[in-house]
């Protein structure tokens, strides 16, 4: 071998090597997962996962006997642990799922990268704002894939809403409204499940659970319920309005809200629960001159979900489930409707762009090592941090701005 040769031959082979992935996938190019939490959401992910092309489900976590055996009957090749330790230690698991209760998400979200595999961690990223902060502080160092379970932003109304603000159709936007609008029978409080026989300390591992919560007895209410308390959950701003927090402000390109204001209860059903079930939030963003509205019930469905974007030149709609008030038909989709007096000669636009597979997106980044998912690190902390400075504005009942939110300690 000359020379040129052998220096052209030395070139391919570095950049081979840089460009490779950083784990061997399995046989075929399958990527082996696992998931931590097979709860009702975990089982949902398992469902989710095993119909993808080139997935192999090996590998099921939870603290609760039964959530383990109702995963392995969706997954019966899987191995299943009582403890996330034990799958964390494999090697031959290529990425992994975290879909527990929302306050071992960062716990969970650390020791999956730092075992050295790829993330699928469920929304809200993290609990609290300082965990948010680490978390992606954390994203930025690491080598491994990550996508955030904000399933909306691999709509493709997502896309073609971000495209027509790209294009300045819309104008200039200076308020978003947002709805979320559910209901249940009466006397049935919403996320309210019945607490099996089995939930006992001989079939649910408590202190795991907790982690470095209070060491309180057991109590099988809070651990079926945990999204009805403070101590577990952020209750339905980080459920729900953390889906379209992340869509707006993805959309408009936004950053952290410059301070939140909160009001509501629990109006719908008193049945212990902490966390309200009437919401009113205001976002704002004056670099942006914008105002963000969102606002849910518990005690009324006819309006779903959605989202207006009011700017000076159109009005974008998005809808999902709502009622029409003159049909009685069920409405979702994506419009835009230009303002007469700005636009006189515009045309009403429908969003037709197709939907991408939220998890199938992690699977193709896994695969490609692109770090970009549809839901990055960054549209999971920028949502969180939207959501937890909501809730923090309503336990202390005053607004409170985003200098004073990131030092702050959330309470239990």
């Amino acid at each position: 071998m000359n020379r040129r040769n052998f220096l052209a031959t030395a070139a391919a082979t570095t950049a081979a090597v840089t460009l490779a992935p950083s784990r061997v996938l399995g046989a075929n190019n399958r990527v082996r997962i696992g998931i931590i939490g097979s709860g009702s959401r975990g089982q949902d992910d398992i469902h989710t996962a095993i119909k993808l092309p080139d997935v192999e489900f090996v590998a099921i976590a939870d603290v609760y006997a039964r959530h383990r055996d109702e995963a392995k009957a969706i997954a019966p090749n899987a191995e299943a642990y009582d403890d996330p330790r034990r799958l964390l230690d494999r090697h031959d698991i290529d990425g992994v799922i975290v879909a527990t209760p929302l306050h071992l998400h960062s716990k969970y979200f650390h020791e999956v990268i730092n075992s050295g595999k790829d993330l699928y961690c469920e929304k809200t990223m993290t609990w609290d704002i300082q965990e948010a902060i680490a978390c992606r502080k954390a994203a930025e160092t690491t080598k491994q894939v990550i996508q955030i379970g904000l399933q909306h932003e691999s709509e493709g109304n997502h896309a073609d809403a971000k495209q027509w603000v790209e294009q300045g159709l819309p104008g200039k936007i200076t308020q978003v409204e947002a709805w979320m609008s559910r209901n249940t029978p009466h006397g049935k409080g919403q996320w309210v499940r019945p607490i099996p026989a089995d939930c006992d300390p001989q079939h649910v591992n408590w202190d795991l659970f907790l982690n470095d919560r209070p060491k309180d007895k057991f109590d099988g209410n809070r651990f079926i319920n945990w999204r009805l308390f403070w101590e577990f959950s952020g209750g339905n701003v980080t459920e729900n309005m953390v889906h379209q927090i992340a869509w707006i402000t993805t959309v408009l390109n936004l950053k952290e809200p410059a301070a939140a204001t909160m009001s509501g209860g629990v109006f719908s059903e008193q049945d212990g629960r902490q966390v309200p079930d009437t919401i009113a939030v205001t976002l704002e963003y004056p670099e942006n001159n914008l105002t963000v509205l969102w606002q849910s019930t518990f005690s009324n469905s006819h309006y779903g979900l959605g989202e207006h974007f009011l700017g000076s030149d159109g009005t974008i709609e998005h809808l999902s489930g709502s009622t029409d008030m003159v049909t009685g038909r069920s409405v979702s989709g994506l419009k835009f409707y230009p303002e007469k007096v700005n636009s006189p000669g515009g045309a009403i636009l429908t969003g037709d762009s197709k939907d991408v597979d939220h998890m199938q997106n992690w699977i193709d980044c896994i695969k490609s090592r692109n770090k970009q998912t549809n839901a990055p690190v960054e549209t999971g902390y920028l949502s969180a941090v939207a959501g937890h400075m909501a809730n923090l504005a309503y336990r202390e009942k005053r607004r409170i701005t985003w200098e004073e939110a990131k030092e702050a300690k959330q309470p239990y």
